[in-house]
């Protein structure tokens, strides 16, 4: 009876439980803010770079062309899909006249990103998705032009 009411070695036991009941939760919350983390980098830095590229066409079609290439490629590499309407691309001016010095482009992705180890079971992978979006601006400068 004496061994039944004696706490000896019961003690790793409570730890071990303990901890694997918090150290699950908080891996997983760290995986899950590290693909946030990851897709607003993707999305900053394609949104970025498409401003970039845009001001720096010579004609608006050619400026969208490289700006769309831009978008595939940043959210690509951190293994994104692009969907219809993640680049909105948008000027002070009228449409037709974006590429005028000294007016600027502003250009906005938008994309999403899946919580990770989420199963296909029931759609919770395409539930479960966190929006990220990203804005970035860039004036238009053409040398020998004046506003």
């Amino acid at each position: 009876m004496q061994r039944l009411r004696s706490d000896d070695g019961s003690a790793a036991l409570e730890f071990l439980t303990a901890g694997v009941l918090l150290l699950v939760p908080l891996v997983y919350l760290a995986l899950v803010i590290s693909a946030i983390q990851a897709a607003t980098l993707a999305a900053e830095g394609a949104a970025r770079e498409a401003a970039r590229v845009y001001v720096s066409a010579a004609t608006d079609t050619a400026a969208r062309a490289s700006a769309d290439r831009v978008v595939t490629v940043a959210l690509a590499d951190r293994h994104l899909a692009r969907r219809p309407g993640d680049l909105t691309l948008t000027c002070d001016l009228a449409p037709t006249r974006c590429l005028t010095h000294g007016h600027r482009v502003t250009v906005r992705v938008h994309t999403e990103v899946g919580l990770p180890l989420l199963p296909p079971l029931f759609g919770l992978d395409r539930l479960a998705r966190v929006p990220v979006d990203a804005t970035a601006t860039a004036p238009v400068f053409r040398i020998g032009e004046s506003p």
